[in-house]
């Protein structure tokens, strides 16, 4: 496999679109560290197939697109493309058409990487059959890195018959047959759901002959129901085609005695028209016997709307002369409550009255305690104000007789305390 060209755009170091050609007679590519050499071998393992970020010298696969620097903004994007000569044809089928197979690979940020062989998007395994096919790869021991030297002189058999496999060429049939053993091992699992979907089959078509037993008994019966409906409807026909013949002698004899009909029919006009002529005569005595009729009718509904209304008033004055005797009653009733109540106001009055003179007396005392008091504190002047007003209105009080017994005991309740209270006062000062 011959390389011809390798093209680099945002590609770690290599932020603007490179391009090496590589003709023969180039033997290596020298330069001070740090000058990206290894860049450009870790862009032929990425575009060939490539995907440990670790072999990439990298957390991830996105840290190949340039990160940016103080001078220049990151990238948001990164791709790779190989040249290969390929005028052999030694290519597989499905690129062995051209002389020449551009293979770039292209990774976006947060969106992945995609493979293309001359401008058509190809999988990441076809590209690696590509490559092994021809004894190289990404993994091949032909692409040495720094260190790999004294890896491959310390390296297991294993390992150094990887190499030799990759020398002869070899490498590519043990991909194709791991391939060829998950294809064999898919069509392995095809073949045990096959065999279940046989097995469904064979019960669906179980259910399928008993439905077809089924359909063909309802065959059976549905021809037996025809004929037999066939049966029935013939059965129906002859009976109405002898009813039929039955309406047909009854219809003969019908229009028999519409004949017949009809002559009585003439006889009974001439009759009408007979009795049309003394007709008039006894429509005016009719009319005349309706009339009287009416007028006797319309006489006896207006008495009997007389004798409603008659009946109606006389049972509206007994309603109220009722009414008017249970109002006498409860008149009555309430006059003599209301002289129990004087009554009992009248021994209230007398008993406040007999009250009210020891009350008097005992205010007379506190307004005289008071007065002589009012100079030492204005506290106990007021208190008997109050309790002189208080006096006052026990006084007035004694008028009231017709107030309620139990707002008169409340309120000789309150002149009583309001007396103690204004005597503990005196006493006090």
């Amino acid at each position: 496999m011959h390389f011809t060209r390798l093209r680099l755009v945002g590609f770690k170091s290599f932020v603007d679109p490179t391009e090496l050609v590589i003709r023969d007679g180039l033997t290596g590519i020298v330069g001070p560290n740090g000058c990206g050499k290894s860049n450009l071998l870790e862009a032929l393992r990425w575009v060939m197939g490539e995907n440990r970020p670790s072999v990439m010298r990298g957390d991830g696969m996105e840290d190949v697109i340039f990160a940016g620097s103080s001078a220049r903004p990151a990238r948001a994007h990164a791709e790779v493309a190989l040249r290969i000569d390929n005028s052999d044809r030694r290519a597989p089928a499905a690129f062995n058409t051209a002389d020449e197979l551009e293979i770039s690979r292209r990774i976006t940020r947060a969106a992945g990487s995609v493979y293309r062989v001359n401008g058509k998007e190809a999988r990441a395994r076809d590209v690696q059959l590509l490559f092994a096919d021809a004894a190289s790869g990404a993994q091949s021991p032909s692409l040495v890195r720094q260190g790999q030297i004294s890896e491959l002189i310390n390296a297991r058999p294993k390992a150094r018959r990887r190499v030799l496999e990759e020398a002869a060429g070899i490498s590519g049939l043990y991909q194709r047959r791991h391939e060829a053993e998950l294809r064999l091992r898919a069509t392995e699992a095809n073949l045990a759901r096959v065999a279940d979907v046989i097995e469904a089959l064979e019960t669906q078509i179980a259910s399928l002959a008993r439905q077809a037993r089924q359909a063909r008994r309802y065959r059976e019966i549905a021809e037996g129901l025809r004929q037999a409906e066939a049966l029935h409807q013939l059965k129906v026909w002859w009976e109405a085609a002898s009813d039929y013949r039955s309406a047909s002698a009854a219809l003969a004899a019908a229009v028999t005695d519409l004949a017949r009909a009809e002559g009585e029919a003439s006889r009974a006009n001439r009759a009408r028209e007979a009795a049309g002529e003394a007709l008039p005569a006894l429509r005016e005595e009719e009319a005349i016997a309706g009339a009287v009729l009416q007028r006797q009718r319309l006489e006896g509904e207006r008495l009997a709307g007389e004798e409603a209304r008659a009946v109606a008033r006389a049972s509206e004055l007994e309603r109220q002369l009722a009414q008017l005797r249970e109002d006498e009653a409860r008149e009555a009733a309430l006059d003599a409550d209301a002289s129990e109540t004087l009554e009992v106001l009248e021994k209230e009055r007398a008993r406040l009255e007999a009250a009210g003179e020891g009350e008097e007396e005992q205010l007379a005392a506190a307004e005289e305690a008071a007065a002589e008091a009012r100079e030492a504190s204005s506290e106990a002047e007021a208190e008997a104000v109050a309790a002189a007003a208080e006096a006052a209105r026990l006084s007035g009080r004694h008028d009231a007789t017709a107030r309620a017994v139990e707002e008169a005991r409340a309120r000789d309740a309150e002149a009583a305390q309001a007396l103690a209270e204004a005597q503990l006062a005196l006493e006090t000062l």
